[in-house]
C-alpha cells in the first residue's frame, strides 16, 4: 500500500539539488540530477546532469558531469562531456576536458584544456561494427 518506488532519472529531470552559501561539504557527491553549489565542496563531484557553481561557490577536487556553468572558484580536474560555460567572475585552475567551451571576458582561466570529439558522433561510431 505504501511501497515507495525509487524515482527514475527521467523523474529527476528539472529537479535541482542545492547547497547554499555558508555550507561546506568535505567528501564526494554523486548525483543523477542537476546540482547548484553556492557553498564550498572539498572533494569530488559526479553527475549525469549539470552542475552550476554560483558566484559564492567553490570546489576543490575533481568534477565529472554532462554540463557545467562556473561563476565561482574551481581548483582541480573537470571533465564535461558537453558544454562548460565559464562566466566573467569565474576562477578555474587545473585541468579541463570538455566537448565545447565558452569563456566570458574577464574570467580567470588558468588551466590546461583538451577538447574532446563530438560525443554524438562517438556514440554512432561505437554502435557500428568495426570493419577494419
Amino acid at each position: 500500500m505504501f511501497d515507495k518506488k525509487q524515482k527514475s532519472y527521467t523523474d529527476l529531470l528539472g529537479k535541482t539539488n542545492r547547497i547554499v552559501e555558508g555550507t561546506t561539504i568535505k567528501g564526494d557527491i554523486i548525483s543523477q540530477a542537476d546540482f547548484r553549489l553556492d557553498g564550498n565542496l572539498i572533494g569530488n563531484f559526479q553527475s549525469e546532469g549539470k552542475i552550476v557553481i554560483g558566484p559564492a561557490g567553490s570546489v576543490t577536487g575533481d568534477i565529472i558531469c554532462k554540463n557545467a556553468d562556473v561563476e565561482g572558484k574551481f581548483d582541480g580536474k573537470i571533465q564535461v562531456t558537453e558544454v562548460l560555460n565559464v562566466k566573467a567572475k569565474a576562477s578555474i585552475h587545473g585541468e579541463v576536458s570538455v566537448g565545447k567551451l565558452s569563456v566570458e571576458p574577464g574570467a580567470d582561466f588558468t588551466a590546461s584544456c583538451a577538447m574532446k570529439t563530438n560525443s554524438k558522433n562517438q556514440i554512432l561510431n561505437d554502435g557500428q561494427q568495426n570493419t577494419k
